[in-house]
């Protein structure tokens, strides 16, 4: 089984919980229309991981046939059980396992920075009908501005992430991590260099931010848990990338220090006093035509 990003880059519950936000239903229109794909029947998502924007184009195009696929194992198991009415299945995005033309639209969200270009967009173009539709989703900068009771680090954190520091970017190199980055003039260039047609851009700007009135407690709890949730992933995962430098205690004493001062984030929003902590995304959608 290959369970490498699961394991040691993201694990799947942090990552779940921010793409459920990221597609969010309240955000539904905004892609629709930038997606463009209209009455196409089949869509394969590619590097789908727990499964969170499959759900989102499951329940935006209820008469679509949605697969997705990821090179995880692990995140192929995690999506299956939350979502058994989708198809998910464990494939190599360079090796896709199905014949030519054969699906509506090919949809990628932040993938694109981790494969080499030829091989991520020959393989959609292959397996794509004609007239059919490549969308590749890319984060791109934001802004992000966090709570003082979250972001102020006691001495014992400091100490363990100097010591780590190295560990996680040892990792990211080992796997190739944003090995192929693109700017936003150069990924709808490559798009086109491999065979795409009519190629567009569109910038959507996702705001996550707990105090914003629009939200109701229920979103303004799910914002805070799931940066409560990604931090502990991340301390979780130097179990696996630093085992000789940190210990079973460390790691239980970090988690103990970031569940306080997420307690703390929560009840500072339940007494009604703003923090105006936010996490402001702008997603690049690149979107390609197979003529």
């Amino acid at each position: 089984m290959n369970t490498i990003w699961s394991t040691l880059i993201q694990k799947a519950e942090a990552l779940y919980y921010t793409r459920m936000l990221r597609f969010s239903d309240i955000f539904k229109e905004k892609y629709i229309s930038a997606f463009a794909v209209g009455e196409r029947k089949s869509i394969l998502e590619i590097g789908c991981g727990p499964g969170a924007l499959s759900q989102a184009l499951s329940r935006w195009y209820p008469s679509a046939d949605i697969t997705g696929t990821d090179i995880d194992d692990y995140f192929i198991d995690y999506a299956s059980k939350n979502a058994p009415h989708i198809k998910f299945m464990t494939a190599d995005a360079t090796k896709l396992p199905f014949e030519e033309g054969n699906f509506d639209v090919t949809i990628s969200n932040t993938v694109s920075e981790h494969i080499e270009p030829s091989m991520f967009f020959g393989e959609q173009y292959r397996v794509l009908k004609k007239n059919g539709i490549c969308l590749v989703l890319s984060a791109r900068r934001g802004i992000n501005i966090i709570s003082p009771c979250i972001a102020e680090q006691t001495k014992f954190e400091c100490e363990i992430y100097t010591a780590t520091e190295k560990y996680y970017k040892e990792t990211d190199r080992k796997y190739n991590i944003c090995a192929y980055p693109m700017s936003e003039s150069e990924l709808p260039a490559v798009m086109e260099k491999y065979g795409f047609k009519n190629v567009s851009t569109e910038y959507l700007t996702i705001n996550l931010t707990p105090d914003n009135p629009t939200y109701d407690k229920e979103t303004a709890y799910a914002i805070i848990n799931a940066h409560r949730q990604s931090e502990l992933d991340s301390v979780d995962c130097l179990s696996e990338i630093a085992p000789q430098i940190v210990s079973e205690s460390d790691i239980k004493e970090l988690k103990r220090i970031k569940n306080s001062k997420y307690d703390k984030r929560l009840e500072l929003y339940d007494a009604g006093i703003k923090q105006w902590d936010t996490s402001v995304s702008i997603t690049m959608i690149v979107r390609g035509e197979k003529y």
